[in-house]
């Protein structure tokens, strides 16, 4: 029954108080981390291959996947605000499920962090590259993509890849305070540049195009909000940052379901105007670059410009923003003595955790650098939603097991709206794929031997029975 051991949740709330980590963020911080942690490449890339599988319908695509997410927020916002503690669903999933199953929801949660940084790395690659060679620049091929990116291409290592992530590594571990200024002032720009594409492209729509709305049944637009909901990935990072929130018990909920909801209203207006603007279609052969693709058709190149602005803005913000939670899932675990606590080392004047910060960020590049992530990207999809089911379990369980708990937020319709978070994503993990389940559940497997072969033994709550 040790596996299945709990932390006392009213004394891991008390615990929160004396983290070590700086409290410097507010309500406005955490929406726009969770808005630079989710508008990314998703925005800009999988429109378009949604658009070529489901039609127009992709917008209803959009909607579904926002609505799953939106069940799990919600749930999320009720765990932040009672238990306003690092870890996300990590440490929820230890005060009402047990260690066994905390420390594979972590493990989960390390590999939807990890490969996240390392695939958008690697995206954003490409983007510096071709800037580079436009100013004539030229970076040796060896170091232009990881062993095997490239068919017939002798490629060795993706050299801007690991230089993106040491960047955005050497900024974490400056402080919090220094990475939100700079993450802020990405995410406005970005969130303009897309505001101000979609005021442009409005006045170019033909309706014509949304003609037949659903081409090719329910089934594929089903499909392709499996796919799409990548685009929404990292909103549950806002939670990780409990014990860096000046106030989280409110403002952790808001920025999560805010962040979310701005997120959700961008996406559904890029994917109207872009099916509007050109033939569903037409993406087929520019599934890497739909907007710019349906701009250069109605030749409004000017903004093409725009449009990798906000790409590369978004690649670094959605790097920033996993590298954090990565690192603070990490610093739980580590506390708890699931992982070396040596990783839980804090930097006493910049009030971060520097050893685990520096650990997870040349992992991550290093993985960018060498290992071609395209085959396994769902393996990032899979991840999150084994999270949001967690949660919303969770909530589930403490509310049965703590029903007089101090709760700031509440999900409402409680237990509908857990059930419908776990129904809904639980629907969307069976749509992704023999291959990706295949790849996680070895993942699993792995953090079964790994809290077995150290986790267990060295676990502090199971040193103290």
């Amino acid at each position: 029954m040790s596996l299945f051991q709990k932390k006392d949740i009213r004394a891991l709330i008390a615990s929160q108080s004396n983290s070590g980590l700086k409290r410097d963020l507010g309500a406005w911080d955490l929406t726009l981390l969770g808005v630079g942690a989710v508008v990314g490449t998703g925005i800009f890339v999988l429109s378009g291959t949604g658009a070529i599988m489901a039609g127009p319908g992709v917008i209803i695509s959009f909607i579904i996947a926002g609505l799953a997410c939106l069940f799990a927020a919600l749930t999320y916002a009720e765990f932040a605000s009672t238990v306003p503690v690092s870890g996300s669903a990590y440490t929820y999933a230890y005060a009402t499920l047990g260690e066994f199953f905390a420390f594979l929801i972590g493990w989960d949660l390390i590999s939807e962090y990890l490969l996240a940084v390392s695939a958008v790395a690697a995206g954003w690659s490409g983007y510096a590259q071709a800037f580079l060679e436009s100013v004539g620049v030229h970076i040796p091929t060896a170091l232009t993509g990881a062993p095997g990116a490239v068919d017939g291409v002798n490629t060795f290592f993706n050299l801007p890849a690991f230089f993106i992530v040491m960047v955005i590594t050497l900024l974490l571990s400056l402080g919090v305070k220094e990475s939100k200024r700079l993450n802020n002032v990405m995410v406005v720009i970005k969130v303009l540049v897309i505001a101000l594409i979609i005021g442009v492209g409005v006045f170019y729509m033909e309706p014509a195009n949304w003609k037949p709305f659903i081409p090719h049944g329910w089934g594929n637009v089903f499909s392709a909000a499996a796919l799409v909901f990548f685009a929404f990935l990292g909103f549950d990072a806002v939670s990780t940052a409990a014990e860096e929130t000046k106030n989280p018990a409110k403002d952790l909920p808001r920025g999560i379901i805010y962040s979310l909801l701005i997120c959700t209203v961008l996406y559904i207006l890029i994917t109207l105007v872009i099916t509007g603007l050109v033939p569903s279609e037409s993406f087929i052969g520019h599934e890497d670059r739909p907007v710019a693709f349906a701009l250069e058709a109605i030749n409004l190149n000017w903004l093409i410009i725009l449009v990798t602005i906000g790409t590369v803005l978004g690649m670094m913000t959605v790097i920033l923003v996993m590298l954090y939670g990565l690192t603070r899932v990490i610093l739980s675990i580590s506390r708890d003595g699931l992982f070396p606590r040596s990783l839980a080392k804090m930097n006493e004047k910049r009030q971060v955790p520097t050893r685990v910060t520096w650990v997870c960020g040349i992992v991550a590049g290093l993985i960018g650098g060498l290992v071609p992530l395209t085959k396994i990207a769902t393996l990032v999809n899979m991840g999150t939603l084994a999270a949001f089911v967690t949660v919303a379990i969770a909530v589930l369980v403490l509310r049965k097991t703590e029903p007089d708990l101090p709760r700031k937020f509440k999900t409402p319709f409680v237990p509908l709206v857990p059930i419908l978070a776990v129904v809904s994503c639980g629907y969307l993990m069976l749509l992704l794929g023999g291959t990706t389940w295949i790849f996680f559940g070895i993942w699993i497997l792995l953090g079964v031997i790994v809290y077995f072969a150290y986790g267990r033994k060295h676990s502090l709550l199971y040193k103290k029975q």
